[in-house]
């Protein structure tokens, strides 16, 4: 079977992914907010010599701007992949641990209806904890009632009747 040649999108990605993560580190970086007060610094001291002209003012205006549109596809970037990472990592720590609802798996690809299903299911998970006078674990609504109402009295187990 021949190797097939990734597409143009994803050699270009690759190449966004080095120059994102590059641009990322460097402009939060110490030098780079000092590269920008240089040069702010620089256009106010040139205002007297170009007669704090509509031009003066229109270099720094488009400046700016340009910066500015291409920052936010690059801190959109960014955040879009720390996202993902940190949703990865949750879901690893539910699969990894007992008693985990794996239904929270992926959970960040729901949509907005059913994640507003959960949060009410949470909620209500959170007003049965608070009736509880000890700290206890339960993953689930089903779980937390019944543990809940065994506490109060209200729900009765059937034992089963013993062989005589």
């Amino acid at each position: 079977m021949k190797k097939q040649r990734p597409g143009v999108f994803a050699w270009f990605g690759s190449i966004m992914e080095g120059f994102s993560h590059a641009a990322m580190v460097w402009t939060g970086s110490t030098p780079a907010f000092l590269s920008a007060v240089v040069l702010l610094v620089v256009w106010v001291l040139t205002g007297p010599l170009f007669h704090y002209s509509d031009t003066w003012q229109l270099v720094i205006n488009t400046f700016t701007t340009i910066v500015t549109f291409l920052m936010v596809f690059l801190i959109q970037r960014a955040q879009n992949k720390d996202s993902r990472a940190v949703a990865l990592k949750l879901n690893e720590i539910i699969a990894a641990l007992d008693g985990a609802s794996n239904r929270m798996i992926g959970v960040e690809r729901l949509p907005e209806a059913q994640l507003d299903v959960l949060d009410k299911h949470f909620r209500q998970i959170i007003k049965l904890a608070e009736r509880e006078s000890t700290v206890g674990q339960s993953h689930s609504i089903e779980e937390a009632t019944r543990r809940s109402e065994a506490k109060s009295g209200k729900h009765r187990r059937a034992t089963p009747a013993k062989a005589g």
